[in-house]
């Protein structure tokens, strides 16, 4: 991993302020050994603007403009010329920050460099250097004096960490200057407001848990016994909704989703459920397998699954994918086997990609799924 290609070299990368010697030297010098340039500008409303200036610079240069506003077919035609060798510099926003392969190109220039990430500039220098010719990327900025202290830090960092293969450093360098946050404060960082306050709680409960059964496990041995699956997946062809036409608003409808999601009792559940017919009026029968769909996921948990796929008319459940886990030494485990062997034209299990499946047939419905795990259920208890 941390070897390079063979015959590529570190990209030269230099920090600058807005030129116009800079400019027109890095552009005629990559001209002069039959290479072709990046340049990068993230605003499309000025875009034609900055390709004036370009002209201007550097008048008999061929210059190609792309953006993702432009139509598709246009944008793949200039893409198609530009590797073809038909234009000298590609003046672009930030579509071309990855998935680009194109080893004639050498230099890069990044305008307004003090409006990107670590991550951005690192990925936009790495559409250069492709080949085994030396390539030079240049960060032009206002003044430094005139940025923020993470600005200035972010085109150090990136000025810095040229080598090749320099990835990890970067990443450790954006962590020290945007800060690692408080696993349990208020103060946070990364995506914990996009995936909101519930989910990240939900995500360190189930690391929590994790350090418990393993880590610590002898700490808490004397604590009550700890659930063998923390969430089981349902996967369906049939449908399991919130009708647009019962809920129109759909903010609305994706506050009440959450809220089925957090539901873990009966009781809660039909409480839920009288309040959708207090407010919204009789339930649709999409609704009512969701309702049902809700209960075969807990039903799903307490006999071992971790995912179950109804389709085809067939219900398939997916046991725990750790082989070590010591459910499969459990008395639960040992009577879902009883039953296997007590109802063998109603199910069968096997094991596929080193996974253990259950599968019963003549399952049409959500319903029908459920009354097979009670019974199952039942059979266990």
């Amino acid at each position: 991993i941390n070897t390079p290609p063979a015959n590529r070299y570190p990209v030269q990368t230099e920090l600058s302020a807005f030129n116009e010697d800079i400019i027109r030297d890095a552009i005629l010098y990559e001209i002069s050994r039959g290479g072709q340039v990046f340049f990068v500008h993230n605003r499309v409303q000025n875009i034609l603007d900055i390709e004036n200036m370009l002209k201007r610079f550097v008048p008999d240069v061929r210059i190609a403009v792309a953006h993702g506003q432009m139509d598709g077919r246009e944008l793949e035609r200039r893409m198609l010329d530009f590797i073809e060798g038909d234009y000298d510099i590609l003046l672009a926003t930030t579509i071309i920050e990855s998935g680009l392969d194109i080893p004639n190109v050498n230099t890069i220039i990044v305008n307004n460099a003090h409006h990107f990430g670590l991550s951005d500039l690192h990925q936009l220098r790495g559409r250069v250097g492709r080949s085994n010719k030396k390539a030079f990327c240049y960060l032009l900025t206002p003044p430094l004096s005139g940025l923020t202290k993470e600005a200035r830090q972010r085109l150090k960092a990136i000025e810095e960490f040229a080598d090749l293969g320099s990835g990890f450093n970067i990443a450790m360098r954006d962590l020290d200057i945007r800060g690692a946050g408080n696993l349990l404060g208020a103060e946070q960082s990364g995506f914990i407001s996009e995936i909101g306050f519930e989910m990240y709680h939900r995500i360190l409960d189930e690391a929590i848990q994790e350090l418990k059964e393993n880590e610590f496990k002898g700490v808490f041995e004397a604590q009550e016994e700890i659930s063998f699956v923390k969430d089981c997946q349902i996967e369906t062809d049939l449908e399991l909704l919130i009708p647009d036409d019962y809920i129109t608003n759909i903010r609305e409808r994706l506050a009440l989703y959450k809220e089925l999601d957090s539901i873990e009792t009966e009781e809660l559940l039909l409480g839920f459920q009288d309040k959708l017919i207090d407010r919204f009026g009789p339930l649709p029968r999409q609704v009512g397998g969701l309702m049902n769909a809700i209960r075969l996921r807990w039903l799903a948990k307490e006999t071992g699954f971790e995912k179950i796929v109804l389709r085809n008319r067939k219900l398939t459940g997916y046991f725990i994918k750790d082989q070590e886990s010591p459910y499969y030494q459990s008395p639960e485990f040992t009577s879902i086997l009883k039953f296997i062997q007590s109802n063998p034209d109603r199910c069968r299990m096997k094991e596929a990609k080193e996974r253990l499946t259950l599968t019963f047939v003549n399952v049409n419905t959500v319903f029908d799924g459920l009354e097979v795990l009670k019974q199952l259920d039942s059979f266990v208890a």
